[in-house]
């Protein structure tokens, strides 16, 4: 018997990574806090979505530039951003909210406070209603030495925000329980 309680259409990824957002607004970066982040392949060239509601002065910028960045903050950044995602890039000038800098090519705001941040050109975007999915090809990836371990990001050092919509809540990484790849070889199943 299912003891499981029937939740509609409810879709429970959470919690997912936030992230900070940038895009050239004119000659103005702009950024914006997002939660609804995904990989979508881990071939090459690597390809990342981020969903944004239709109202985002970011979606019309992205469109414009063809390029975004997806740029990963730490739990110390929590306020910075929570801000970037309460604030509308449509009545403040969030461009000062981070020190920019941008990839050889130039065309994505990326926020130098962030650990890590990766430029993205525009691949594709999806119409789902009232919100559109951005699809972008990882370009280039920029990480601080802080937060790497033998050449590869560690998130224990990163300590990357997550969120979840159920409580309204970030919340912070926890411990490592097990090896990928590694702690099922033994199970042969009931």
């Amino acid at each position: 018997m299912n003891s499981k309680k029937d939740l509609g259409g409810l879709g429970a990824l959470y919690p997912m990574p936030v992230v900070i957002v940038g895009a050239m607004d004119g000659e103005r970066a702009n950024y914006a806090a997002v939660a609804h982040v995904g990989i979508l392949n881990y071939g090459q060239p690597q390809h990342l979505s981020i969903g944004l509601h239709k109202s985002h002065r970011t979606n019309h910028c992205i469109k414009a530039t063809g390029a975004f960045s997806i740029c990963m903050p730490s739990e110390d950044l929590v306020v910075r951003t929570d801000y970037a995602g309460i604030a509308s890039g449509k009545r403040e000038d969030k461009s000062k909210l981070f020190s920019t800098f941008f990839s050889p090519q130039g065309k994505a705001p990326m926020a130098q406070e962030c650990p890590v941040c990766m430029d993205c050109g525009l691949h594709d975007v999806l119409d789902y209603g009232t919100h559109e999915i951005f699809v972008g090809e990882v370009l280039h990836t920029y990480a601080d030495d802080s937060v790497l371990t033998d050449g590869h990001i560690d998130i224990g050092k990163l300590r990357p925000m997550l969120f979840d919509m159920g409580s309204k809540q970030y919340w912070s990484l926890g411990r490592p329980i097990a090896k990928c790849w590694e702690v099922g070889r033994g199970f042969k199943g009931e």
